[in-house]
């Protein structure tokens, strides 16, 4: 998960605010720069385990399938909103639990998940649609560009993440189509996309001319020893 900007003891402070009637989750938010859902989340961990809710603990947490489940119908069945069942279970954050949700409402298998870096492995990487991948760098952007929470969320890898997010800065949705097996020939290419691989040959060339001048400083360095 991505790192809390915020200490400890500065959730506590702002739950025991709004505990303490001095705010309600609006002013609260407001007052600290702070999303209203992510106020009431805190709150809702700080009335059951205290200052202890948001202790730091070294790695990512251990899910499995069942527990993923168990959390969901929870909230489908109204338990409890996801907050109370966030709090409840001390999952991590509320976006992983509505990540959760997303999943099984669209009738996806909610898989075992053990942060050891497998969603860095190559064996990770899965076909995607177009539909798929962009839900996934919005997905993806909306928390913070948590690459490996987005890949472990929607069981592809973390390089697919990363890559498709950076396709989708450079040129928007467009990059998110797989043009896998048809490269274009030039004549078929429109003015900018002409002058991009145009752009591209010439940086190579550049990149290689300075190659062959380091390689040549180098040559004269090691002559003149």
């Amino acid at each position: 998960m991505a790192k809390s900007p915020h200490t400890p003891e500065f959730k506590a402070k702002v739950s025991q605010e709004y505990l303490d009637g001095l705010g309600s989750f609006p002013f609260l938010a407001n007052k600290y720069s702070i999303g209203l859902q992510t106020i009431q989340s805190w709150v809702s961990k700080y009335k059951l385990y205290g200052i202890l809710a948001f202790q730091n603990k070294a790695g990512n947490k251990k899910y499995t399938s069942e527990f993923k489940t168990m959390c969901v119908e929870a909230v489908l069945s109204g338990e409890g909103s996801v907050n109370d069942i966030t709090a409840k279970y001390n999952i991590s954050s509320r976006s992983v639990l509505s990540g959760w949700i997303s999943r099984y409402n669209a009738n996806i298998e909610l898989k075992d998940y053990d942060p050891k870096g497998e969603v860095y492995m190559a064996n990770s990487r899965r076909k995607t649609t177009i539909e798929e991948r962009k839900e996934i760098v919005k997905y993806c952007i909306e928390h913070n560009r948590n690459y490996k929470e987005a890949a472990s969320l929607y069981d592809v890898s973390y390089s697919q993440v990363y890559s498709w997010v950076k396709k989708y800065d450079d040129i928007g949705e467009e990059g998110l189509i797989d043009r896998r097996g048809h490269h274009k020939k030039d004549e078929e290419l429109d003015e900018l996309e002409k002058l991009r691989r145009e752009n591209i040959r010439l940086k190579k060339k550049l990149e290689e001319k300075d190659m062959v001048v380091e390689l040549l400083k180098k040559v004269k360095e090691f002559e003149g020893m």
